[in-house]
């Protein structure tokens, strides 16, 4: 239980403004004033992003990542193997949000904390730095192929560093570097605590597209480990209340440790799985 410690340890909270939803959109940083409208959903694609829901909003987002679309009309692109994710966001205040969600991948539960240091300003600080924390359960685990199973196996830890800077009205970019624990793996060489350095964009295409892509890159995986880094690209449409993103990745999984740890498609040989995401904010 100490990684408990570890991650939830001294969560330092800053309090600043968010903007509705509709009031970000086509609205520029002026002279010290934070920027606003960095990114517009809650992930990039894999990746949190550093946005966070307003205070006392509640945020539901459902999610849907499909089976690999390389079989074609078998699975009917993947539709028959799909894995769904329910994941609620709400906002203590403007700058610290708790979340629970439950994703069919591995019957995975999960709690969450995600907390603003800073803000970028336009001519003062130049960055929005975003603490992210989760603590999740793996209750697909089962002790009739793990007789030694205990409870604590079925945990897994989450700590990133979100750091984004709005270049200029179309280009925002972020740098995510990650630690995460699984206290079980599926590969015995693979150690349990592994780091991981995402990367991550968008683009306004328009005044509700956008074009957004992130990548994970794995720092310490196991040379016979059959995991891929998780490669995504993707479009937000957003219509007021709601962000929908759709998007390609070759991770099914949508919880951190899950997309980064065991990401099983490969883009060079078309097993990639198509998803969507659809926030509403209550």
């Amino acid at each position: 239980m100490k990684y408990i410690y570890v991650v939830f340890l001294c969560i330092p909270v800053l309090l600043f403004s968010q903007e509705d939803l509709l009031a970000e959109i086509d609205i520029d940083s002026v002279s010290n004033q934070n920027t606003i409208a960095v990114f517009k959903g809650l992930k990039i694609v894999n990746f949190e992003s550093t946005k966070l829901v307003a205070n006392k909003e509640l945020t539901l987002i459902v999610s849907h990542r499909f089976g690999s679309v390389e079989n074609g009309l078998d699975n009917f692109f993947g539709l028959d193997d799909a894995v769904t994710r329910l994941h609620f966001v709400y906002g203590l205040s403007n700058s610290f949000n708790i979340g629970i969600s439950r994703s069919s991948f591995q019957k995975t539960y999960e709690i969450s904390a995600k907390y603003r240091l800073t803000r970028q300003k336009e001519h003062a600080f130049p960055f929005t730095i975003v603490g992210y924390h989760s603590l999740s359960i793996n209750t697909a685990l089962e002790k009739d192929n793990l007789p030694k199973l205990e409870f604590k196996h079925r945990l897994g830890y989450t700590a990133q560093v979100l750091i984004s800077r709005k270049v200029n009205t179309n280009l925002s970019l972020e740098l995510a570097p990650t630690f995460f624990h699984d206290n079980y793996v599926a590969v015995d060489s693979q150690n349990n605590s592994q780091y991981a350095l995402g990367f991550g964009g968008r683009y306004k295409l328009s005044t509700r597209w956008s074009l957004n892509a992130d990548y994970g890159w794995h720092l310490n995986r196991a040379s016979d480990s059959p995991f891929k880094n998780p490669l995504s690209i993707g479009f937000d449409l957003e219509t007021g209340g709601h962000v929908f993103q759709m998007h390609f990745t070759n991770a099914q999984a949508m919880n951190t440790n899950g997309f980064l740890g065991q990401g099983r498609g490969d883009w060079t040989d078309g097993k990639i799985y198509f998803g969507f995401n659809l926030s509403r904010v209550f």
